[in-house]
This record gives C-alpha cells, sequence and structure tokens, in this order.
C-alpha cells in the first residue's frame, strides 16, 4: 500500500479523493404544523418512504429548494471546497431531480460518475419539512441510489483516486456490498487508500459482521463518531472500542461531538479540541464535512493532528448555518 499522496506510476493520480455513496436529492420545503398533521408525519423523525409514498409528498410541497444531498456527496463537496480534486460515484436516474444532482456537484467542481439509470425507477431524493420552531422532519426515497452495483463503478475513476471513500449507508442491498468489495479491491490494486465512513449506528447496527469483516480485510481507514464505534463492537468502553479497532484497522478517526476527535493509529491515539462555533445552529453534515476536511489534509501531506483541525474547521462552519455544506469556500478559513 502505498502512502497517500504517493502516485502508483500504473495510474495517473487525477483526483484526492473518491466518494461512493448514496445519491440523493435534499427537496426542503417550509411549512406549517397543519401540513404535517395533514400528511401523518412526525415531526422531527426521519422516515424510509416508498415511491407513492415519496411523489405524494413531493407533489403536496409545492414550493421546494432542490439540492444535490447525501453524506459522501457532502464530504466530496467540502474536499472540493477545500480546493482538492474530488469525484463522486452514484446513481441516479434521467428525470429532473437527476439533472439537479449532477448539476450541483458539477458546478462546485465534483467529477460525477453517474452510472447506469434503471427503468422506471426515480433519483433518491430526501423530502425535508421545516416547521416554524425549526425542527426538520424528514422522508427519504432512497430510489434508485440504493440500487448500485457493480457495472456502475468506474474503475478508472477508482483507480485515479488517492484515497476511496464510501459511504456505509449505501450497504443495505447486496449488490451494493458487491460494488464496495470490487471498488476496494480496483482502488488496492492502484496503490490507493480505502476508507469507509459508518454512516450511523442504526446502520452499524443491520450490518455489524459485514461492517466489521469489511474493516478488518478491506478498510485502511476508517470514520465513526463514539456511537458508531461502541455498536460497531458491541461494548460500551470506548477504551475498549478504540482496543479492539487497533487491532483491526491501521487507522481511523472517531468524532465525539463537544469532546472533540480522536485519530487512532496503531501507534497512538491523538486528541484533536473543536473549533470554537459561536452558536450551533444545524448539526446536519458535521461527521460529513469533518471527513471531508481529514481527507484533505491527509492527501495534501499533512500531519495527522492538522488533518484532525482541518475536520473540526470544516465542520464548525456547517454547524453554523442551516444545511449540510459550506456557505463559504473552506480554503479560505484555513
Amino acid at each position: 500500500m502505498l502512502p497517500a499522496g504517493r502516485d502508483d506510476a500504473r495510474f495517473d493520480t487525477r483526483f484526492d479523493v473518491v466518494g461512493i455513496g448514496n445519491a440523493l436529492v435534499d427537496v426542503i420545503a417550509h411549512a406549517d404544523d397543519g401540513f404535517l398533521d395533514e400528511h401523518g408525519l412526525v415531526k422531527g423523525s426521519m422516515t424510509l418512504v416508498e415511491t407513492e409514498r415519496a411523489v405524494q409528498l413531493y407533489r403536496a410541497l409545492g414550493s421546494a429548494v432542490e439540492m444535490s444531498g447525501g453524506s459522501a456527496a457532502n464530504t466530496m463537496c467540502g474536499v472540493a471546497s477545500f480546493g482538492g480534486r474530488a469525484a463522486y460515484v452514484g446513481k441516479v436516474s434521467d428525470d429532473d431531480l437527476g439533472d439537479v444532482f449532477g448539476h450541483d456537484l458539477r458546478a462546485v467542481g465534483v467529477t460525477f460518475r453517474p452510472g447506469g439509470p434503471a427503468d422506471g425507477v426515480p433519483t433518491g431524493r430526501c423530502i425535508i419539512v421545516v416547521t416554524p420552531d425549526a425542527q426538520r422532519t424528514m422522508n427519504t426515497y432512497l430510489g434508485v441510489s440504493s440500487l448500485l452495483c457493480v457495472p456502475d463503478v468506474d474503475e478508472a475513476t477508482i483507480a485515479a483516486g488517492q484515497v476511496l471513500y464510501m459511504e456505509g449507508y449505501l450497504f443495505d442491498r447486496d449488490d451494493a456490498k458487491d460494488a464496495f468489495r470490487h471498488a476496494a479491491a480496483v482502488a488496492h490494486a492502484s496503490g490507493r487508500r480505502v476508507s469507509l465512513t459508518l454512516s450511523d449506528s442504526f446502520c452499524v447496527d443491520r450490518h455489524r459482521d459485514d461492517f466489521r469483516d469489511l474493516v478488518a480485510d478491506e478498510v485502511d481507514l476508517l470514520f465513526g463518531n463514539e456511537a458508531e464505534l461502541l455498536s460497531l463492537y458491541e461494548t460500551e468502553s470506548f477504551d475498549e472500542a478504540i482496543r479492539q479497532l487497533r487491532g483491526h484497522c491501521p487507522m481511523a478517526v472517531v468524532t465525539a461531538g463537544a469532546h472533540g476527535s480522536y485519530v487512532i493509529t496503531h501507534d497512538e491515539v491523538l486528541h484533536v479540541p473543536v473549533e470554537p462555533v459561536e452558536r450551533v445552529i444545524d448539526t446536519t453534515g458535521a461527521g460529513d464535512l469533518y471527513a471531508a476536511g481529514f481527507l484533505y489534509g491527509l492527501t495534501h501531506g499533512r500531519d495527522l493532528r492538522t488533518c484532525g483541525r482541518l475536520g473540526s474547521i470544516a465542520a464548525a462552519e456547517v454547524i453554523s448555518h442551516v444545511g449540510p455544506r459550506p456557505l463559504v469556500e473552506l480554503k479560505e478559513l484555513v
């Protein structure tokens, strides 16, 4: 395995990071509590919905803001905001929201490899209803994004990235698992690093054994938060989870909210404090942007403590406003 930042002579390194994940469009609308009651929505919840329900809610909203979303896509946009070179592999359909997704990524400088559409399956979307009390009620329709499979993985793009970054949310289907392992194999054959984000503790609960195998066999760099790590190793002790992790993975980054983050290797555990924020507005995307800062630093030769600080700076920016992507160029902050 080559250190990040060095090229394998067989391949051109055109990208710092290549992400794979659920390609979703965030559809954000403001409505009162009456809308929630009328459509049977539980305030503050996140619910997975099927096609008919997604279409019904989408039509009922009327006016809404549409922008590309998805965890790994947020991270790639963060890498680009630092001035890095990012690419994204995800599955959208040939419809209006698919066009929105591709346009938004390309507009911020992220190369998009959309894979092949699936007949009759719309582009995935997260329908977000914001009520006057600032509560966000989400209904997520994964749509075609969850159908990513091996043929959708652009091998040349994977081989051209210093680090492959894979989103755990995508891991629900066997085809997607096969796509992950194929992408990891291509990356390793090209002398690249493979990273995985655990996404959330419920995701870990569903795929614990598969994630453990992936971490032990394929992953060079793991991202997660404290709850996800405890779930992965089925323990209530953070120290015990770190002990097990150090035996499985060469490097990991674990975020712990206001307590900062920890960069973990076989040799050391570094604590990185949070970046001060005057007021926390919306924590959506904090982990995604932390990963962006860390990956940017790693692929540009920074030491691990500096990588963690770049992650903290990016997370601090995104939690200071509504929305999961930076409102200012992150390279201006550092």
